[in-house]
């Protein structure tokens, strides 16, 4: 087996400055990084909420780039700024894009993340073809 580094389309600018793959690939097994609430444009939402939906769409294009899928997560890590404050927002922004079939979960709480503004960091494990019925 061989690693496969994973970088989405429009991924690359971040593979380069921050150097740092979005996912590794290695056989079935997906590592993707931590994902941020960044928008498009670069910016930072200021809400926590809005953050979180960002960050999860952005771990679904990573996924999805790697030939997986939200519903292959095995495992997922979040990182909190806000930690506990922000446990009602994780919890109901999280079922958005989990809706059942839940993977392993640990929340983390920490003072800061990689860029002054960031509220919320998730990063997950994937098994391709896990989430499929069998």
């Amino acid at each position: 087996m061989t690693k496969q580094v994973i970088i989405p389309a429009g991924y690359e600018r971040k593979y380069e400055v921050m150097q740092f793959a979005p996912a590794i690939r290695v056989g079935d097994t997906v590592w993707a990084s931590g994902q941020a609430g960044i928008r498009a444009d670069g910016s930072i939402p200021d809400g926590v909420e809005e953050q979180m939906h960002l960050a999860y769409k952005s771990l679904k294009v990573v996924l999805e780039a790697a030939g997986a899928s939200l519903a292959d997560v095995v495992e997922l890590v979040s990182y909190h700024v806000l930690m506990p404050n922000d446990t009602k927002e994780a919890f109901a922004v999280k079922k958005d894009y989990f809706p059942g079939d839940y993977p392993a979960w640990t929340a983390v709480g920490v003072s800061a993340l990689a860029m002054p503004g960031l509220l919320f960091e998730v990063k997950a494990t994937a098994v391709v073809g896990a989430g499929k019925a069998a």
